[in-house]
């Protein structure tokens, strides 16, 4: 029985667990991610993975979901943005492979995400669904039989859709989380969390439902673009605010029809199920698929 090891690197916490063979999670914890100062972040997977062999000899393999673009074949960071400085060039897979002597699979955590769910979550099967993260900022991945990253690995890269000259924001600046705590903060002076508002609009509160109306229309002109774009069979909506589901659901539709064609919207929405520990499960999904794929033969 082979165990593995998921490392899920964000920009403010390292989440890291153990799958067994039976896909159950086990010694999970998290740590902050520091400054990436010197390989600071490489140096925190190598501690990571070493307690991990520590307390479970038998780990076959290691798999990590990351920030930035990735070349998955290179296991190695091709691009990074603002949320984890001196990221670009960072070499998981060789660095790893070499001090472990385990195989390693570096991917996306937008891809890792949308694995988990199409492995263990809501889009258990399917073949053709768009994911779209909404966190401190907006990620975004698809998957048609197969992850499509684009010619340049560039693909999905939807937080940078729809930028307004006159304001200088972009899609993920408006319909974010991070956008939706800001407007929080400035209509109820920091006293509440999106999760009060939430709570509060679904009582009825009138100022807290038309703050979260504001928010949803926003995060639906988005989802529009990318239904117009890839006429996908279903988008997952992931990330800490998918906890508020079919609330959630309810409030983006309200809106799309407003940014589609008539009788356009075929697409069905849905939030992930894995929450928080999609992109762990899809961290080393694809060393589970490996093992099957050799058990059929």
């Amino acid at each position: 029985m082979a165990d593995f090891l998921a490392i899920d690197i964000g920009g403010t916490y390292i989440k890291y667990a153990i799958i067994n063979s039976l896909h159950q999670l086990k010694h999970y914890s998290k740590v902050p991610t520091k400054e990436n100062k010197d390989n600071a972040i490489l140096k925190q997977a190598e501690e990571i993975t070493a307690e991990a062999l520590r307390t479970e000899p038998n780990i076959k393999g290691i798999g990590i979901s990351t920030a930035g673009i990735v070349d998955r074949e290179k296991g190695e960071i091709i691009y990074a943005g603002p949320t984890i400085k001196n990221y670009k060039g960072t070499g998981f897979k060789e660095k790893l492979t070499r001090k472990f002597h385990l195989p390693v699979h570096v991917e996306n955590d937008v891809n890792a995400a949308l694995l988990g769910e199409i492995w263990k979550g809501a889009a258990e099967d399917q073949t053709d669904v768009f994911c779209i993260t909404l966190g401190t900022g907006i990620g975004g991945a698809y998957f048609h039989d197969r992850l499509m990253d684009g010619f340049f690995k560039q693909a999905n890269s939807v937080g940078y859709l729809l930028y307004e000259k006159d304001t200088e924001t972009n899609y993920e600046d408006r319909a974010s989380t991070a956008a939706l705590n800001s407007m929080i903060h400035q209509t109820f002076d920091g006293e509440l969390s999106a999760r009060d508002v939430f709570v509060q609009a679904k009582v009825g509160d009138n100022t807290s439902t038309k703050l979260i109306e504001t928010w949803s229309a926003e995060v639906a002109k988005g989802l529009a673009q990318i239904i117009l774009l890839i006429d996908p069979k279903c988008v997952i909506i992931g990330g800490g605010i998918s906890r508020q589901g079919s609330f959630l659901v309810n409030a983006i539709e309200r809106h799309l029809n407003n940014y589609l064609p008539d009788n356009f919207l075929k697409a069905e929405i849905k939030v992930a199920q894995l929450y928080n520990d999609a992109a762990l499960y899809g961290a080393v999904y694809p060393f589970f698929k490996n093992n099957e794929t050799e058990n059929e033969r």
